[in-house]
């Protein structure tokens, strides 16, 4: 994109964190905001920050888990302008926790906001943004849609998808002048972690040290630098770099790390498996014996 002044931009998530910082840095390059959450505080906040760098802002609560509440915001944008430029998806979610400790309904929350709404966002949006001169679709992925880890395979499972959209759109959409950009970011001083429900019994999510984050400033400085390049996939922070490398020059080294121990643990639960049966006749010849007293 040549340029970002006097473009019109629909940002998700909008309220705090990299969404918030992202809307504040396009309003800086002189565009115009339409911003979506469901904090009305935060929201209402960061419309006045916005408006005071000189940016025409409006603003909606929108439950992105709600599809008629995401057709209703899209309708309330093209009622007021008539179309847009830019879409950036960036509102997420999170869950850590053992996968089978997961219910269908946190599944389906999870994977509502963190997919199915970008899709959904971005379907009704696209006619408007590939008949614009210049247009562009941000769509805030996590390394996690690179590198897998332990405990946050629902959150995975949406980045995973998330970045196969964004390079679907791309490889479709790109001749007809529709930039697409798909931003990875390390751990990133946000609350995403912090909110994020856990699985474990009295556990909480647990959050990455400050020295291994990005700050939502530098992934929104580097977000504008990507449309400016439309730039296909941006990785943000040294720990993003450290890990999609590895995966793709030494993906066993990753593999290793997540077997480690697995031969102790395996030998272990087979003692366990073998020493049940045993525990369970002994107690119910405990059982027998105490009935045949009685």
């Amino acid at each position: 994109m040549q340029s970002l002044c006097g473009k019109r931009a629909l940002v998700t998530g909008a309220a705090a964190g990299i969404g918030r910082e992202i809307s504040l840095q396009l309003a800086a390059e002189g565009v115009d905001l339409f911003l979506l959450d469901i904090d009305e505080s935060g929201l209402a906040d960061t419309v006045e920050t916005a408006s005071l760098l000189g940016s025409q802002v409006f603003s909606q609560y929108c439950d992105l888990s709600e599809p008629q509440q995401i057709t209703n915001a899209v309708q309330a944008v093209l009622d007021e302008w008539g179309y847009i430029d830019i879409l950036v998806n960036n509102a997420g979610v999170a869950f850590y926790g053992p996968t089978h400790t997961m219910t269908a309904a946190q599944w389906d929350w999870l994977l509502a906001i963190n997919l199915l709404a970008p899709i959904q966002m971005t379907r009704e949006l696209l006619p408007t943004l590939i008949n614009r001169p210049e247009a562009h679709i941000v769509n805030v992925s996590s390394i996690c849609g690179l590198v897998s880890g332990s405990r946050f395979s629902a959150y995975q499972v949406s980045k995973f998808g998330l970045l196969g959209f964004s390079e679907a759109l791309r490889a479709e959409y790109s001749r007809q002048g529709l930039g697409v950009s798909t931003i990875c970011p390390g751990p990133v001083t946000t609350r995403l972690f912090e909110t994020a429900p856990c699985g474990r019994a009295d556990k909480k999510t647990p959050v990455p040290p400050r020295w291994l984050c990005s700050t939502p400033e530098v992934v929104a400085l580097k977000t504008i630098k990507a449309i400016y390049q439309d730039k296909g996939l941006c990785l943000v922070g040294w720990f993003a770099y450290l890990l999609y490398y590895v995966k793709r020059l030494a993906p066993w080294a990753l593999d290793l790390a997540h077997r480690f121990g697995r031969h102790k643990r395996m030998k272990k639960k087979a003692e366990q498996l073998k020493q049940g049966p045993v525990l369970q006749t002994a107690e119910k010849r405990a059982t027998d014996s105490q009935s045949n007293a009685a």
